[in-house]
């Protein structure tokens, strides 16, 4: 029998119900049945990107989309349906959609396939949250490591390659197509981080994130042999896409899959080719939709600093009323019963290594946005300088503790009474309770107040915690006094501490 897997009819996306319940999507019931759905929800925050990138793209595709910012809004508030992309999918050719297609298979390069047989590799070196380096794998996962996976499993890992790929060496070998072809580049989830506006169903979500767009929608990446596309001879120039379908379509990834039989009879995967992908602008402001613009720059996930310790930057976006053309600047202009969860992604690796997913949420109110960007702004003010002060503090300690120290030693002797990683672990959960409570109506000097008195006292709490290793000595007496006083002494600078830390501020 022919090998054949499409994911319009077969259960591949992972969701949970607005009952809660789990559940897996075809494409076809992902459109008809997107209200009956929360979300779908991957195996990480980058699978869950890539999800809704396909979705999008779809949606684009089947030229079901709002033109203008008005009709985008009544999309919205009219939560209109998304049963013609249904019916859109129902009408495409199977062939369109065959995932093993032996000459066009859905989203993969069959131009890899004579190099199958000799340098296919395990079908661990395509799943993200195994890959490390392409060639050392995470959790016990070996290059060769050739367990055969369903065909669902691999669809949903090759999406997520296009989308989410890391930069690095791929183990295909370079002489195959041309020398360019195992330098993969970092895919567009790891550029910058990414901002997707959440709703209480799929169908809300999909509705607030399908940008405006008048004209074609542009082509939808079905294989990589449907279009012209970079060779492999010799590093490319970047193409422009030429609409949002080929925007959230990128093929990331020159990838192939190897159709297999599993033990119940169905199809799935025991072998895979990958290597670099196409090479796309997104610089371009319809690809900048929903960016975090950090000093004319989109901000990018830090392993230095929690997305939380950036909110007052994505919370400065949205104070930007650019008469709906950017995410922000639309969702200004709904009805405040409309609130929205902003849901921040982004990928902490370098060329050669996956590190971590960072992702975390914020509210949004319709008409609050200055309130909010008030919270979070001050709120991010009171934690980094609260951080610094504990830093201070430790240095006031470690001055006394270690007169003649070595320099070579200094750090290493230091982190012995620095709190602020304590410090700011702590403040994430009451950050965002500050800013709920100020989504929910309390007035920003109320919740700044409670949230500064709550981080003012952790603080103090975790500098006594680590000056307990000092010795009962007066020079261990000495040094925890001073570290104790430079941090009373900094909260409460006139000058120089924001008002709500200091205790002698004016209610």
């Amino acid at each position: 029998m022919v090998p054949y897997w499409d994911p319009r009819t077969q259960p591949c996306l992972a969701a949970l119900t607005t009952a809660g319940l789990s559940a897996r999507l075809g494409l076809i019931e992902a459109f008809e049945r997107a209200d009956d759905h929360q979300g779908v929800a991957g195996r990480h925050p980058g699978e869950t990107l890539a999800m809704l990138e396909l979705l999008k793209a779809v949606s684009y595709a089947a030229d079901v989309y709002p033109e203008t910012s008005n009709e985008w809004r009544t999309w919205v508030t009219g939560r209109r349906p998304f049963t013609d992309v249904a019916d859109w999918l129902r009408r495409q050719p199977d062939e369109h959609w065959d995932f093993f297609h032996p000459e066009r298979p859905l989203f993969q390069s069959s131009l890899l396939a004579p190099f199958m047989s000799q340098h296919g590799v395990g079908t661990s070196q395509i799943v993200m949250q195994h890959v490390g380096d392409y060639v050392q794998l995470f959790d016990r996962h070996h290059l060769h490591h050739g367990e055969p996976f369903t065909a669902a499993n691999a669809f949903v890992a090759v999406i997520t390659q296009h989308v989410c790929g890391n930069g690095g060496r791929g183990m295909i070998p370079g002489n195959l197509l041309g020398a360019a072809l195992n330098n993969q580049a970092m895919c567009r989830a790891g550029q910058r981080v990414h901002v997707t506006a959440l709703g209480r169903t799929l169908g809300d979500t999909l509705r607030l994130n399908l940008h405006p767009h008048d004209g074609d929608p542009g082509s939808f990446n079905y294989t990589w042999t449907d279009r012209p596309r970079r060779s492999f001879t010799a590093k490319p120039a970047a193409r422009f896409p030429d609409g949002p379908a080929d925007l959230h379509s990128i093929l990331g990834r020159s990838i192939l899959t190897r159709p297999a039989r599993l033990p119940d009879g169905s199809w799935g995967v025991d072998r895979v080719l990958m290597g670099a992908g196409d090479i796309v602008d997104l610089t371009h402001a319809s690809a900048l939709q929903d960016a975090v613009m950090e000093k004319g720059a989109p901000l990018k996930a830090s392993s230095a600093r929690a997305l939380w310790r950036e909110a007052h930057s994505l919370y400065a976006a949205t104070t930007r009323r650019e008469k709906g053309m950017d995410l922000y600047g639309r969702l200004a202009t709904l009805p405040e019963n409309h609130r929205a969860t902003l849901w921040t992604v982004g990928l902490l690796a370098r060329p050669g290594k996956l590190i971590a997913w960072v992702n975390d949420a914020f509210p949004y109110i319709p008409g609050r946005e200055t309130a909010l960007r008030q919270a979070s702004e001050e709120g991010c003010a009171i934690a980094e300088y609260v951080g610094t002060a504990l830093d201070d503090a430790a240095y006031a300690a470690w001055r006394i503790a270690y007169p003649n120290a070595k320099p070579a030693d200094k750090q290493q002797q230091l982190a012995r009474f620095k709190a602020a990683g304590e410090h700011f672990a702590a403040t994430e959960p009451l950050f965002h309770e500050l800013l709920d409570e100020t989504a929910e109506g309390t007035p920003v000097p109320d919740a700044l107040s409670t949230y500064a008195t709550e981080v003012r006292s952790n603080a103090e709490r975790f500098l006594t915690e680590r000056l307990r290793s000092l010795p009962p000595s007066s020079q261990g007496h000495k040094a925890s006094t001073e570290a104790r006083e430079k941090l009373e002494s900094t909260l409460n600078n006139p000058r120089k501490a924001p008002a709500y830390l200091r205790k002698e501020q004016v209610a």
